[in-house]
């Protein structure tokens, strides 16, 4: 067995026993686990398996190794007062308002934002519930006032007719009213945009989406048997919404759920760009110009060569890094050109800086921008 597939198995045994141990000791020895459950149980330890072994193949790869590694070891490096900041005001703008999103177009941020806090509300009640480390309990000599337990330790209480019991005992149907919208929207731009069309898969684009769907719409048809109808159905519908639950819990390591548990880590990734900037500049070694952080060429030049690949050049350039993004395009143009006349040597001296017919902001934004030179 290679040594990274070892070591990421071993990572996700780890992480699962020490869930089925928090398990195990949050619901006070099993005490306060629902046997019922015991489906749903099951599948989240498998997907905690899937996702940590995954993520810990993905962390083992060397362009993800470096950034994770460099990524943190800026944050408390010199600075680290300013630097710790810089950790949740991007987890605030990146993670909860998505506004790397917003910028692609307003909708589709609308469709990720309603998708993800339904999600993240749906966790925050469901994991601790079916891990019995969540449960209501009624108060001695109350019946009609209920107490929150958590971990087995009693917390607030409120009357069971009363707008706090309302609310909370529906967080699931709240979070559905957001998922499905939101889905909803992500469907329509699935089916309308042409650049989304051509690129889409069905097991990557569509699957997750009606995954959600299913999810949030069993769970209201389960709200709406015992609320309306008297039950009717009530033990088939329960069925059919463990079943869409577990399936989504077991695809959760395998699509493109699992970006949902790697975005976190690329705040490290936004903290070394910033950082980076407010370095040394690299200059490329053909025009003179500084084109991004000397930091990121230098770990770019490290990574490259851990995979296998080798770009040094002869001259002073001394590796392709070296050399910015418009100068890289001159010199490819240049060597066909050579080679349309029948060969030649390049001129010796220092470079013109390359002059493009369409400057301005490329499409990537201000990142592409800054290879755009003056």
């Amino acid at each position: 067995m290679p040594r990274e597939v070892l070591r990421a198995t071993l990572w996700g045994v780890a992480v699962t026993a020490l869930l089925a141990a928090a398990i195990v000791v949050g619901s006070r020895n099993l005490s306060h686990f629902d046997a019922a459950l015991v489906g749903y149980t099951f599948a989240s330890l498998f997907a905690t398996f899937g996702l940590t072994y995954r993520y810990a193949m993905w962390l083992q790869r060397p362009p993800t190794k470096l950034y994770w590694r460099r990524g943190w070891s800026v944050v408390f490096r010199e600075g680290l007062g300013k630097n710790l900041w810089r950790l949740p005001r991007h987890a605030v703008s990146d993670i909860a308002l998505n506004r790397f999103i917003r910028a692609r177009g307003g909708s589709r941020w609308l469709a990720h934002m309603l998708i993800m806090w339904g999600c993240i509300l749906a966790a925050l009640i469901t994991f601790p519930l079916v891990f019995g480390w969540l449960h209501f309990a009624p108060l001695a000599g109350e019946p009609e006032w209920y107490r929150v337990m958590v971990f087995g330790f009693p917390t607030i209480s409120f009357p069971a007719e009363s707008p706090i019991a309302f609310v909370v005992f529906h967080g699931l149907v709240w979070s559905s009213l957001l998922v499905i919208p939101g889905v909803m929207l992500a469907m329509r731009r699935r089916m309308t945009d042409e650049g989304a069309a051509a690129v889409q898969a069905y097991a990557e684009d569509f699957l997750p989406l009606i995954a959600l769907f299913a999810v949030s719409l069993t769970g209201l048809m389960l709200t709406a048997s015992y609320t309306w109808m008297e039950g009717y159905a009530y033990q088939f519908l329960a069925i059919l919404h463990a079943i869409t639950v577990i399936l989504t819990l077991l695809y959760l390591p395998f699509g493109k759920f699992f970006h949902v548990f790697q975005r976190p880590a690329q705040i490290a990734v936004r903290v070394y760009k910033e950082v980076g900037t407010e370095g040394d500049r690299a200059k490329c070694r053909r025009c003179g110009h500084s084109f991004t952080s000397r930091m990121k060429v230098e770990d770019l030049i490290e990574t490259v060569r851990e995979l296998g690949y080798r770009y040094e050049t002869e001259g002073d350039a001394d590796h392709y890094q070296w050399v910015c993004p418009p100068c890289r395009r001159a010199l490819l143009a240049l060597a066909q050109g050579r080679l349309w006349n029948g060969g030649g040597s390049a001129a010796a001296g220092a470079s013109p800086m390359p002059v493009f017919v369409n400057p301005g902001q490329g499409p990537l934004g201000p990142e592409d921008t800054e290879n755009f030179h003056p």
